[in-house]
């Protein structure tokens, strides 16, 4: 049996001890308060499990960067028999500088468009800072870059960006233009390289084919108007009646029917989802408001790669039979399955595969551009019009299909860009 509790005698104890307690006592208390709180760390790595940081992610990113330049993703020979060879205009010198798209250095076909038409313009030097798309419009808007190539289109903010650059006050104008040139298509199923996005729902879904206008009933919500560029479009307002919620409303019946659509998607920094509002969205910016968004995450796998935002989401679709998402072929699972996608009611629908995204056929079929400016009603820099013209020429394009990532364009396309050039 227990003694009795003293009240002084504890006290008196706790007094003498004090001392030692707050040397060697309170020490180890708070160590092991801190650790508790610091982020688990993978066994034989220091990357923290898991992590959104940029620090994180931009470290277990170069490495399947790296891993999928060396690769070539197709065999598949396309015809570029109608595309026009590359014959000078002029002779041209000076120095060419480059910032933007890393992905172009990363496969090294930079390097290989810049040593083909060095032998067509012997004296050409370039200065290339490719980097990331993410610095093609500070270089292009300050001066440092003639031309500005980009994975992706360009966002609003830098449109608008370079329309305001040397405004005219007199007008409340700028005199100086943007010219987007796309020069290749997105790749089919290539992380990194610009692929294609595509709509998926499970397996077990029985929908196998959506409208663009469906599309937006799903992922959008009742819009005031859209962004067509830098002009606020009215037109395309709508109401709360075209909303599609449910299963049923697509046709679905049985089990389907009164089933709630799980929307799923990318975070709103991410470029997907501009891509995905400018071609569905109309470029409103009105999102389901059930939708739920992923993001790039560090630590998750065993290798300490990248886990994409597109493997979190899959990974969640393969685990809801009433879910729908969007994001491209490399994150099919095989408890997933796309869609064919039609760009006016009544189709044709389109598959997506990768014929159908180098044809350009798929309506969320993605194109690399480059940038650059021009001031209004004066020609294109020489040096940079010959570089792009032998960009969409067939020596061009041979070289896009022999690195097998990106896609080469069709004629038609590239007779389209040459036409923005004149």
């Amino acid at each position: 049996m227990l003694p009795p509790f003293n009240q002084n005698q504890f006290s008196s104890a706790f007094t003498h001890l004090r001392p030692w307690v707050v040397r060697r006592l309170v020490p180890v208390l708070a160590a092991a308060c801190l650790s508790s709180l610091a982020p688990v760390v993978a066994a034989g790595t220091d990357t923290a499990l898991p992590s959104t940081g940029a620090a994180a992610l931009a470290k277990v990113r170069t490495p399947g960067i790296k891993s999928r330049a060396k690769n070539k993703f197709y065999d598949r020979q396309f015809d570029l028999s109608g595309l026009p060879e590359y014959r000078p205009l002029q002779q041209v010198s000076g120095t060419l500088r480059q910032w933007g798209n890393n992905y172009l250095k990363d496969s090294g076909l930079i390097g290989v468009w810049e040593k083909a038409f060095r032998q067509f313009h012997p004296t050409i030097r370039f200065e290339d800072k490719l980097v990331s798309s993410a610095v093609a419009f500070p270089g292009l808007i300050s001066g440092a870059a003639d031309l500005a190539p980009m994975g992706r289109q360009a966002s609003w903010d830098e449109l608008r960006s370079f329309e305001r650059e040397r405004a005219d006050a007199s007008n409340a104008g700028s005199c100086v233009e943007v010219l987007e040139i796309i020069v290749a298509t997105g790749s089919f199923d290539v992380r990194g390289w610009t692929f294609a996005l595509g709509v998926f729902v499970h397996k077990d879904n029985p929908i196998s084919q959506l409208t663009m206008d469906q599309l937006d009933g799903i992922f959008g919500a009742e819009r005031s108007g859209g962004w067509n560029g830098l002009t606020w479009d009215t037109s395309v307002a709508r109401g709360p009646e075209k909303n599609i919620r449910t299963w049923g409303q697509l046709g679905l019946t049985g089990e389907w029917a009164d089933k709630p659509i799980n929307v799923y998607g990318y975070n709103f920094k991410c470029h997907f989802t501009d891509e995905f509002d400018r071609k569905v969205l109309k470029g409103s910016g009105k999102w389901n408001e059930r939708l739920k968004i992923f993001a790039n995450a560090a630590g998750l796998k065993p290798g300490g790669t990248l886990t994409g935002g597109g493997e979190l989401m899959m990974s969640a679709l393969s685990n809801d039979r009433y879910g729908i998402a969007y994001t491209g072929m490399p994150f099919l699972t095989p408890q997933t399955k796309s869609v064919d996608l039609a760009a006016q009611t009544g189709g044709p629908y389109i598959g997506l595969t990768l014929e159908n995204v180098q044809n350009r056929s798929f309506p969320l079929a993605r194109g690399v551009y480059y940038y650059l400016k021009r001031e209004k009603n004066r020609p294109v820099d020489p040096k940079v019009k010959e570089f792009l013209r032998y960009l969409l020429s067939r020596e061009g394009q041979d070289a896009i299909q022999r690195d097998a990532k990106y896609l080469p364009l069709t004629a038609d396309a590239a007779r389209e860009q040459l036409k923005k050039l004149e």
